[in-house]
């Protein structure tokens, strides 16, 4: 061999080195961004667990409309990032539309059902989250009136509501629900400004016991609640530090779980549906020092012992997804 030969063969040996991008995860948020203080900043939170406790990098993006999901997908894959997380029900579609064209990349949906061989489909029972704060709204309530403001008026809000309102009714039977949706596009994610005057309705009609499930439009409905010194109930993330002593609890649904685990995966991800609701830990109710004075051991007692029922069966909430009915609500 020449030196010359030699001087080749190494040449073409470093630029394949370079050329080697290890594969890194990536995540796309949802429209309202990934600091929306809820469901958004929950899969941001998970994906940055998984970074300091590895020291790994990722990929991420945050979509300005609805026309940039598949863009972003395709550019996530065909930069070779994997696992890709998204981050909401709408990238269904989307998904559902490139998912074949790369066969060899392993995608996380959360929030949606996308049948695929190379997709995991994240699903929770927010039915059952919001079954256990709506017996805490109800046990909290003076009057007897509780409220609850959803973002986008779709099925998935409406199962959190619905769940809300049999946790309400099986604490108090004579209890109260008003509900109100922001509206029907998906602006109603981030429009804090309509969650405060929906608040200020609901107010006036006595409730005294707020429950936001509207992604950053929560934000105005907990400021609202707080400046008008009744209680709200946060939603997704724990939202108990927004204002402590005023926000009674918040219905936790890990995401942050959900991109945590996925991003540990890596590409040795299993695909197939995951649902995750009390039993395995997949939603609950926030309990910490910011809402400790408002919980009594009475009201955590009998929740708790309400979640034990769900986790076994014994109590089965009615999930509006599956039967588009709610005992005790009108939307």
């Amino acid at each position: 061999m020449t030196l010359f030969q030699k001087f080749l063969g190494a040449t073409a040996a470093l630029a394949l080195t370079a050329g080697a991008v290890a594969a890194e995860p990536a995540i796309i948020f949802d429209l309202g961004g990934k600091f929306d203080k809820s469901f958004n900043e929950s899969a941001f939170n998970g994906a940055q667990r998984w970074a300091q406790e590895t020291g790994g990098t990722f990929a991420e993006t945050e979509l300005q409309s609805d026309a940039q999901r598949e863009q972003a997908l395709r550019r996530f894959a065909e930069a070779g990032d994997n696992p890709i997380v998204m981050a909401g029900f709408s990238f269904a579609t989307p998904l559902g539309d490139i998912a074949g064209d790369y066969p060899d990349t392993k995608f996380v949906i959360i929030d949606a059902v996308v049948d695929a061989p190379n997709v995991r489909s994240v699903v929770f029972s927010e039915h059952e989250g919001s079954y256990l704060v709506g017996m805490l709204a109800a046990m909290a309530s003076k009057t007897g009136t509780v409220g609850f403001v959803g973002g986008m008026d779709i099925p998935l809000i409406r199962k959190f509501g619905c769940g809300y309102a049999q946790g309400v009714l099986a604490v108090n039977p004579d209890a109260k629900i008003i509900a109100n949706m922001t509206g029907t596009t998906p602006a109603a994610w981030n429009d804090p400004v309509k969650g405060s005057e929906l608040t200020l309705a609901q107010i006036s009609q006595g409730a005294d016991v707020v429950y936001a499930a509207a992604g950053g439009t929560g934000v105005g409905v907990l400021q609202t609640a707080a400046d008008k010194g009744i209680l709200s109930i946060g939603v997704d993330s724990n939202q108990n530090y927004l204002h402590p002593g005023q926000v009674l609890t918040s219905m936790v649904k890990h995401v942050d779980n959900a991109v945590y685990d996925a991003f540990k995966a890596g590409t040795d991800l299993t695909t197939g549906v995951n649902v995750m609701g009390v039993a395995n830990g997949g939603v609950g109710y926030a309990l910490d020092d910011n809402n400790a004075s408002l919980i009594t051991d009475e009201m955590k007692a009998k929740v708790d012992e309400a979640a034990a029922k769900i986790a076994d069966g014994t109590i089965k909430v009615h999930d509006y997804t599956t039967d588009e009915t709610c005992p005790g609500l009108t939307f």
